[in-house]
């Protein structure tokens, strides 16, 4: 039985090997594939909710509103938080756009009640604060990408905050004037397969933004920088915009299936701007405090990350009264290193002797670059002989490199509680142990090359 159900699962594993690499290989054709096949339902739905006579209620339309309008001022003040830290000038257009968008929006909500009292008729019409708003939005997408691909980023926050915000004007400006030099709200043609062929420009507009932002999105991936998740949610915001307009634009009446489809694509872009927004930008925060607390050059800890530890193993170490060490070490000769080798080889022996540390370090130990080419070691609950052996490890695993030049580290020890109480004092006894080393290394140097002469007087 067992024989034959590994046979069985064996058979499965290879039969879905081959199906995962059919998909590889034919990856484009069934990207294809995919996108026909969603537009297909896509469409059948509009056509389904348009002809079965779905419908909502204007409360449902009011909460959608002003949930969304709440969502876009939240990504609003998020954008500006992003721009003060970063000065991506994509997030401060985007933050007006979105906030000029939903005031747009919220300023039609109080002309409901009028359009529910003028009867059936009045319902056919477009509300003109969708379209404004929507295609201000569409704008300052492409505004976005425009600003970004073709002004050159300025030495001077200033001068990319003025330059943004004329932007912004202009935008908006040309926007709003083509909209209110129109004499009346569009109708939407009723017996018409496009009932409201107007939302398409917005539609367009939103497509060519997702163009733009999935060739973006491919340039990065291209060059090994990976993409954020800002990016994605951008070009995920174009595309169900799209969706939105397009399915506006088979709308025949206010409140009817396909504009409530529409409804729930935007209210579902703005949902998505926030929230990459947000996780994009606890990736920042997170960035940024791994880089206060590492080496740029090694990534190891700092010498503030290694004050850190220390203070909290000391404050450990005397309530389980458990000893632990701190280990210096310096690397012989880096000087010489740099003088024949050069700054950059120099460097990389630097690296190769922080990967040594990082590598043969227990989980619970804390690797730093102390300062230049020294090192330190925070051992937890280990004594001067298993730091004594870890120093041995190190100094093994560096002498069997086989890449040149040849490297080899002094190292001073210092335990709690017998070297000291504090950071300082451990610091300073290990230091003075090292400095020790040193000297007792550079006197048999000496003595070596003094035999070596008399040897060759002889």
């Amino acid at each position: 039985m067992l024989w034959l159900f590994l046979r069985h699962l064996g058979g499965f594993v290879g039969g879905w090997g081959q199906i995962v690499g059919f998909l590889r290989k034919e990856r484009s054709r069934v990207l294809v594939a995919s996108i026909v096949a969603l537009t297909f339902v896509f469409f059948a739905a509009i056509l389904y909710l348009r002809e079965a006579a779905v419908s909502g209620s204007p409360e449902f339309y009011v909460y959608l509103e002003a949930g969304g309008t709440l969502l876009s001022f939240c990504y609003a003040a998020n954008a500006l938080v992003r721009f003060r830290g970063t000065h991506d000038r994509t997030a401060l257009i985007l933050a007006f756009g979105f906030v000029l968008s939903g005031i747009i929006e919220t300023v039609g909500y109080f002309g409901l009640n009028d359009v529910l009292q003028a009867g059936p008729a009045a319902l056919t019409r477009i509300p003109m604060g969708w379209m404004v708003g929507r295609t201000i939005l569409a704008v300052f997408l492409l505004s976005a990408i425009a600003v970004e691909r073709y002004i050159p980023t300025a030495r001077q926050p200033s001068k990319e905050t003025a330059g943004a915000l004329l932007v912004v004007a202009i935008a908006t400006y040309l926007t709003s004037a083509a909209f209110l030099a129109a004499p009346s709200a569009p109708l939407a043609h009723v017996a018409n397969f496009v009932s409201r062929p107007w939302d398409l420009l917005p539609g367009a507009l939103f497509l060519l933004a997702a163009i733009c932002f999935g060739q973006r999105l491919r340039t990065s991936n291209n060059d090994k920088a990976a993409a954020s998740l800002y990016d994605y949610s951008l070009f995920a915001v174009a595309l169900l915009n799209v969706v939105c307009h397009v399915s506006a634009a088979f709308s025949r009446h206010l409140f009817d299936g396909p504009f409530f489809l529409a409804e729930l694509s935007k209210t579902a872009s703005y949902v998505v701007m926030l929230s990459g927004a947000l996780l994009d930008q606890a990736r920042l925060f997170d960035q940024v405090r791994s880089m206060a607390v590492s080496d740029p050059l090694t990534g190891l800890a700092n010498y503030r990350r290694l004050i850190s530890v220390l203070e909290a193993e000391l404050d450990r170490s005397r309530r389980t009264q458990r000893p632990f060490s701190v280990v210096l070490l310096d690397m012989d000769g880096l000087k010489t290193i740099n003088d024949h080798y050069g700054h950059l080889t120099g460097s990389r022996a630097i690296v190769r002797l922080s990967r040594i540390l990082r590598t043969h370090s227990r989980a619970i130990d804390t690797a730093a670059r102390y300062g230049g080419d020294e090192f330190a070691l925070v051992l937890p609950e280990a004594g001067t002989d298993t730091a004594a052996r870890v120093v041995a490890r190190i100094r093994e695993r560096l002498s069997a490199e086989g890449e040149p030049p040849a490297l080899s580290v002094s190292a001073g020890v210092a335990a709690f509680p017998a070297d000291g109480d504090t950071p300082e004092k451990l610091l300073g006894a290990a230091d003075r142990a090292l400095y020790g080393m040193k000297h007792r290394i550079g006197s048999s140097t000496s003595n070596v090359k003094n035999l070596t002469r008399i040897a060759a007087c002889l």
